[in-house]
């Protein structure tokens, strides 16, 4: 038994390593140690369960404390998720948590094959589907921007001459008006991949008359 244990904290241990070197790798903030530690300790709460139920024959259903992992690393999870600007970072590696959890739960119950397939898979996703992920991310871009402005004449041409110079295409527009002298712009951009949205936020606000630039 002692072995068998040993065998499962171990695996889980490499398992968890694989993942969380891929995160290391990537500088993301849960690497190794993170996804190691996660394994371990999801793996070692399935050894007690199963265990207990085994050794003392008790009437519980031995999935207990496994499925509380599952919904508990959410927490951490959510550490990992950063917010810059319009940008959200972080998803894929609190998905990586999770999954890592799953793994080490699998382990602790000794399903050797289902761990190793699942952490194939994670880490060929991790590594190979970025690629894909590039390869699409060279297309165009659409954002929808609401700017508030003074209702005073050239502003909508001054906006359009700035998004020119960024080859940004307004695809569509709808102007409504605003309190007092205030006009509200609806605008839908279609821009190069290269341009990122708080540049063209940044740009638009310097231009005069402009109070306010929001992406919705």
């Amino acid at each position: 038994m002692y072995l068998e244990t040993l065998l499962k904290l171990f695996l889980a241990f490499i398992l968890g390593g694989i993942v969380g070197y891929e995160r290391e790798h990537k500088n993301r903030p849960a690497g190794l140690r993170t996804h190691v530690l996660v394994a371990i300790g999801s793996t070692l709460v399935q050894i007690i369960s199963l265990d207990y139920v085994n050794l003392k024959n008790a009437s519980i259903d031995p999935f207990r404390l496994g499925s509380q992992v599952i919904s508990g690393i959410g927490f951490l999870g959510a550490g990992t998720i950063l917010k810059e600007g319009v940008n959200v970072k972080g998803l894929t590696t609190a998905a990586s948590l999770w999954t890592v959890a799953c793994i080490g739960l699998a382990v602790g119950c000794g399903l050797y094959f289902e761990a190793f397939i699942t952490t194939l898979f994670v880490f060929l996703s991790l590594r190979g589907l970025k690629v894909i992920e590039q390869r699409i991310s060279k297309e165009d871009r659409y954002y929808n921007l609401q700017i508030l402005a003074e209702n005073v004449p050239g502003v909508i041409g001054n906006i359009g001459k700035e998004l020119e110079k960024l080859n940004i295409n307004i695809i569509g527009i709808e102007i409504s008006g605003g309190e007092d002298d205030e006009a509200v712009v609806f605008l839908n951009l279609k821009t190069p991949n290269y341009i990122c949205i708080n540049k063209i936020v940044e740009v638009l606000v310097k231009i005069k008359n402009i109070k306010e630039v929001k992406v919705i």
